[in-house]
C-alpha cells in the first residue's frame, strides 16, 4: 500500500512539473533552447534526486516510478523528457558502482541541490560507440587531468556535472575505460558543434572539447565495461522507450481529441474514417506500455540473480525494447497525423503534431538501430529465442 501510494505521489508529483513544461514547449523547440522552466519544477519538486536512497537524501524510486516520471515529462516535452531520463542514466551508475566515501557523499550533494548530470561518452575518432575510447585520464598522486573530444555532451552548458569516460591510463587500450564524475568548477568547455537539428532541439546536444583538473578519488574503482553493462544498459534502453512512450501518448492523445471534437460537431454522421486508425494507434501504445513493463521485470529479476545483468540474454531483451520502441513511436506518429489530417499537419491548430513528429525521428538514431540490429545478430549466435511468460 505504500509502495502503491508513493508512485501515485509521483505521478502527480510530475504532472505539475509536466503542466510547466508542456506551457513552454513549443517556444524550447521553435529556438532550440535549454527547457529551463520545466526544469526548475523538476528540481523544486525533488525528482532530480528521486533513484538515490533515502539515507543519502533522496527517494529511494524503483525503475518503475522513474519510468512513468519520464514518461509524463516526455508527453508534455520530448526534451524534457530526454534530459530527465540521460540524467537518470548517468545516477543510476552513480547509484548503483559509486560505493566510495567521495561519490556516497556526492549524491548527498545531488539530493540536497538538486544537481543536473551530464554524459561525456562519444568522442571524435570513435562516433557512437561509447565502449571505446581515445582520451586517457592522467592521474598523478591525488591529482587528475582529463581532455576529450566530445562530439556530444547534452545540455553541458547547463548541467552541474559531466560523467566522462577515459582510457584508465595513457598506455591502456582503447576498451579499458573508466568513468570520472566532473564538478562544473573543474571542467572548462569549448564548443566545437552547434545544435540545429529537426527535433529534440531543447536537448542542446552540442560537440566540446571538455578540460578537466579533478581529484582521482572521483574516478569510479569500477571499470567502465561494468558499468556500462551492469547500470547504463538497462537504465539507457529503459528511460529512453519511457521518453518514447511519453510522445506516443502525447500524439495519439491528440489524435483522440481530434476524433471526439469530429464526433461532436456532427454528432448523426457516420463515424469518422479515423476511428478504426485511433483503434490502431492505441494498440501501438499498450504494445509499446507492455515492451516497457516487461523489460522492467527482466531488469528486475536480473539485479536478484548473480551476474543476471552480465549474461547475453539480458543484453538482447535491452537491446529489444529499445528496437522495438523507437520503431513503434514512428508508427503511432503517423497514425495520429493521419487521423489529424491537415489540422495536424499545420503548426496552428490544437491539433499540431509537428513537434511530436519531428521529435520521434530521433529514437532510431539514439543509438543507431542499425548498430543495434548488427550487434543483436551476433549476440543471438550465443543464445536462443524463447517464448516463455515467466
Amino acid at each position: 500500500m505504500k509502495i502503491e501510494r508513493m508512485k501515485q505521489d509521483f505521478r502527480s508529483i510530475a504532472q505539475s512539473a509536466a503542466e510547466v513544461a508542456a506551457m513552454h514547449a513549443d517556444d524550447v523547440d521553435a529556438k532550440g533552447r535549454f527547457p529551463r522552466e520545466a526544469m526548475e519544477a523538476i528540481k523544486s519538486a525533488r525528482l532530480l534526486s528521486m533513484m538515490i536512497e533515502p539515507s543519502l537524501g533522496g527517494a529511494g524510486a524503483d525503475m518503475t516510478a522513474i519510468a512513468q516520471v519520464t514518461a509524463i515529462l516526455a508527453k508534455a516535452c520530448a526534451s524534457t523528457g530526454m534530459i530527465f531520463a540521460m540524467h537518470q542514466i548517468k545516477l543510476s551508475s552513480l547509484v548503483t558502482h559509486g560505493d566510495t566515501g567521495w561519490h556516497r557523499t556526492f549524491q548527498q550533494r545531488v539530493a540536497a541541490e538538486q544537481l543536473l548530470l551530464a554524459s561525456a561518452t562519444t568522442e571524435t575518432g570513435i562516433g557512437g560507440d561509447l565502449r571505446n575510447s581515445i582520451c586517457a585520464v592522467e592521474v598523478d598522486g591525488p591529482d587528475a587531468r582529463l581532455s576529450k573530444n566530445a562530439t556530444v555532451i547534452s545540455y553541458a552548458e547547463d548541467a552541474d556535472a559531466i560523467l566522462a569516460t577515459s582510457r584508465s591510463g595513457a598506455e591502456a587500450p582503447s576498451s579499458d575505460q573508466v568513468m570520472s564524475v566532473l564538478m562544473k568548477s573543474q571542467y572548462s568547455l569549448e564548443k566545437t558543434t552547434h545544435w540545429n537539428t529537426l527535433g529534440m532541439r531543447g536537448t542542446r546536444s552540442e560537440g566540446f572539447i571538455l578540460k578537466a583538473e579533478f581529484p582521482a578519488e572521483q574516478i569510479f574503482n569500477k571499470p567502465f565495461a561494468e558499468i556500462a553493462a551492469q547500470s547504463m544498459l538497462a537504465a539507457s534502453h529503459i528511460l529512453w522507450s519511457a521518453v518514447w512512450l511519453g510522445i506516443a501518448t502525447g500524439a495519439v492523445g491528440r489524435a483522440q481529441a481530434f476524433v471526439k471534437a469530429e464526433v461532436r460537431k456532427r454528432p448523426d454522421a457516420p463515424r469518422p474514417p479515423g476511428l478504426l486508425r485511433l483503434a490502431e494507434a492505441s494498440n501501438m501504445i499498450h504494445l509499446m506500455r507492455s515492451n516497457l513493463q516487461e523489460a522492467i521485470e527482466i531488469f528486475r529479476r536480473a539485479q536478484r540473480t548473480p551476474d543476471g545483468l552480465n549474461t547475453v540474454g539480458f543484453a538482447v531483451a535491452m537491446n529489444n525494447v529499445k528496437l522495438a520502441s523507437s520503431r513503434t513511436l514512428i508508427d503511432a506518429v503517423n497514425h495520429a497525423m493521419l487521423i489529424c489530417g491537415i489540422a495536424g499537419y499545420r503548426n496552428d491548430t490544437p491539433f499540431s503534431l509537428g513537434r511530436y513528429l519531428r521529435d520521434a525521428h530521433s529514437a532510431p538514431l539514439m543509438i543507431s538501430n542499425d548498430r543495434i540490429f548488427a550487434n543483436q545478430g551476433n549476440l543471438l549466435l550465443m543464445s536462443k529465442i524463447d517464448a516463455q511468460l515467466d
